[in-house]
């Protein structure tokens, strides 16, 4: 598998039950999943699984990363403090397009206890469907590149 088909996939102790259906459902669409976890329910910190999955994105080993606790917003912080992450939260499909299209975002975040499984699935798919436009977006994600120096 390259890099290219690679999708890692973290969350929190609350997203174990989404974050695994979302791993049968990229995978059955033909995306080797890279899901490091948590497996068990205990109580865990999602700043540590959103360094954990970016850290996998930054380095080229997956192309995207998908991301889940409560709301999707702490574990977006977190894998955005990794240089070359750009995520983001999205509670429905039009950002998750924008943020392909618009922002050539390379890791997903979502919140489990913001949408039910349907719509994140409908999430995901919209996220993985887009490509980046490029042109006048891309001096913009320049911009924000640049913000990490």
């Amino acid at each position: 598998m390259t890099a290219d088909n690679r999708i890692v996939l973290s969350s929190d102790h609350t997203a174990i039950p989404l974050r695994q259906t979302i791993a049968a459902h990229i995978a059955a669409q033909g995306w080797a999943v890279v899901d490091i976890g948590p497996t068990t329910a205990e109580s865990t910190h999602y700043p540590a699984h959103g360094e954990a999955a970016a850290r996998r994105v930054a380095s080229g080993d997956c192309r995207f990363g998908i991301l889940l606790c409560g709301t999707g917003q702490g574990i977006m912080m977190a894998a955005n403090k990794v240089r070359g992450i750009r995520c983001g939260v999205c509670a429905e499909t039009f950002s998750a397009r924008m943020i392909r299209q618009h922002n050539d975002a390379n890791m997903l975040s979502i919140g489990v206890r913001v949408v039910g499984e349907g719509l994140a699935l409908d999430i995901v798919d919209a996220f993985l469907a887009s490509k980046f436009e490029g042109g006048r977006h891309a001096t913009r994600v320049e911009m924000i590149t640049a913000l990490e120096s």
